[in-house]
């Protein structure tokens, strides 16, 4: 006699359990997903039309989720805007969402669709987590009514959420969560009221979840990590490139080597608004890694990733990132800098006329240290060291610091700064600390082609970010990355009579 259908799922679940169990390790999957977008509109669509698009992208995720399974990945993420895209107006993204209910209902789409409003894509996704078995994390659109006797309800009488939803292996709704920092243009959704730091148990570790934008802010993002100890970080993302220092790959590493977790990074591919740059980091470096600017192909990642990065051996020590550089005299040549801007930041620049040498640059509060060797010194190559300490940001304003050996567009000094990714130099050697005012540094090393450099480099427990045997490629940025939270100006489109942007 041939099991009933329910009972092969559990017993399928129950050997995932006891075999991630006895496993310090687990297989992650994050899908770049090339995402099709709807026609250009400014009247909503029909829902039949939105879900036709919606069911377009899902049967390509769909694709990916299988394969992802097949190679015995237990989890895999897709992107944030993955299902249907963006350039929305809060109108025309209504027929595109669903009301997501709070986890707690205890509830499986795929085997009990119509306990709830009709919810087509959440009973297929929560399908595709059972049937093949992973933990799928996604992104949606969520909907909540509202009335009268909410002062913050929209005229329209709804909010609506960018939300990431995670279904376990038996398609059970295990975790959702409300975008909190949203992107400037994303006037399609509302700020949630409060931060929600959302985290849930699996036989891998304890995960964490947020989206895109909000990797550069406190809340919820370090407090998942600092406060709430997750091991691993699932992160759908429609990220823009942005050189010198916010490459997806770039910065998506750095944080998690900083913040010492797993970051699991999904992103949209468009190569039109410079999308691409997924990856499965962890507190070492990288496990895997895309970029691709090429194409307009999705692609696929997997990696085994510990379980419990903290517990494992090669987990990195507690760093005291000014240690070295406040216990150091400056060194000479600070009076021959210049200013330069990095988009609208403005550095104190000094350029590196040697091959080799030792050069500091103060701003503000920040000094930043570099000593030096090159490989060749190029006439048509000039690198810089840069320090910046102040405000971010045009409208939503938050506080960097940032040290930072960096190629300048060309040989005129008027373009260090500018967005580079191709270079000729290669370093000997590089050691770059600074005073930094904060403990949340991400040490960011990119080369030609914007291509990462695992194994590397390294950090020392006195906060110098040194290369360990010289650049195999040439280098385009060697940068630490501070963030000091506690010097954010407030939101200014977060506020109680303004939840709708």
């Amino acid at each position: 006699m041939l099991p009933s259908q329910p009972l092969l799922h559990a017993a399928v679940f129950a050997l995932t359990v006891l075999q991630a169990l006895a496993s310090n390790t687990f297989i992650a999957a994050v899908y770049e997903h090339a995402v099709i977008l709807p026609d250009a509109t400014d009247k909503p669509v029909s829902p039949d039309d939105a879900l036709a698009l919606m069911n377009k992208n899902m049967d390509v995720l769909e694709g990916a989720i299988k394969e992802a399974a097949q190679q015995g990945a237990n989890i895999i993420v897709t992107p944030e805007d993955g299902i249907y895209g963006w350039h929305f107006t809060r109108e025309t993204i209504y027929p595109y969402l669903e009301d997501i209910p709070d986890p707690a209902v205890n509830w499986i789409p795929c085997t009990d669709p119509t306990r709830f409003a009709p919810a087509p894509v959440q009973e297929r996704l929560s399908c595709m987590a059972r049937n093949n078995s992973i933990y799928v994390v996604a992104n949606m659109g969520d909907k909540k009514p509202c009335n009268s006797s909410d002062p913050c309800c929209p005229s329209d009488g709804r909010y609506q959420y960018n939300t990431n939803v995670v279904f376990d292996p038996e398609g059970k709704l295990v975790a959702r969560y409300h975008k909190y920092n949203l992107f400037r243009r994303e006037t399609q959704f509302n700020y949630p009221k409060e931060p929600e730091a959302v985290t849930f148990e699996t036989p891998f570790g304890k995960f964490g979840i947020f989206t895109c934008f909000d990797i550069l802010f406190r809340e919820p993002a370090v407090v998942l990590v600092s406060e709430l100890q997750v091991d691993t970080v699932l992160f759908p993302t429609a990220w823009m490139n942005v050189l010198p220092f916010l490459t997806a790959v770039e910065f998506h590493s750095a944080w998690a080597m900083g913040m010492g977790v797993n970051l699991l990074s999904a992103n949209t591919h468009n190569t039109i608004f410079a999308m691409t740059g997924s990856g499965l980091f962890t507190p070492e470096g990288p496990a895997a890694y895309h970029y691709d600017s090429g194409t307009e192909e999705g692609c696929l990642l997997l990696a085994e990733l510990s379980t419990r990065p903290r517990l494992s051996p090669t987990y990195p020590p507690a760093i005291n990132w000014s240690s070295y550089a406040t216990s150091i005299k400056k060194f000479p040549g600070e009076k021959d800098t210049f200013s330069g801007a990095v988009r609208r930041d403005i550095f104190t620049f000094s350029e590196l006329r040697h091959k080799a040498g030792n050069y500091t640059v103060c701003q503000g509060d920040l000094c930043c240290h570099l000593v030096y060797r090159m490989s060749n010194k190029s006439k048509d190559e000039v690198y810089v060291l840069g320090a910046f300490d102040g405000l971010h940001g045009s409208l939503i304003k938050y506080h960097w610091q940032i040290c930072t050996l960096l190629k300048c567009k060309s040989t005129e000094l008027k373009t260090c700064g500018q967005p580079v990714e191709t270079a000729q130099t290669k370093f000997e050697m590089f050691s770059l600390s600074g005073t930094f005012g904060t403990n949340y540094v991400f040490p960011e090393v990119l080369y030609s082609g914007v291509q990462l450099a695992p194994g590397e480099f390294e950090v020392l427990r006195d906060g110098r970010l040194k290369s360990k045997h010289g650049t195999s490629k040439p280098l385009v940025t060697a940068t630490l990355f501070g963030r000091l939270y506690e010097k954010d100006l407030p939101h200014p489109l977060r506020t109680a009579h303004n939840v709708t942007p």
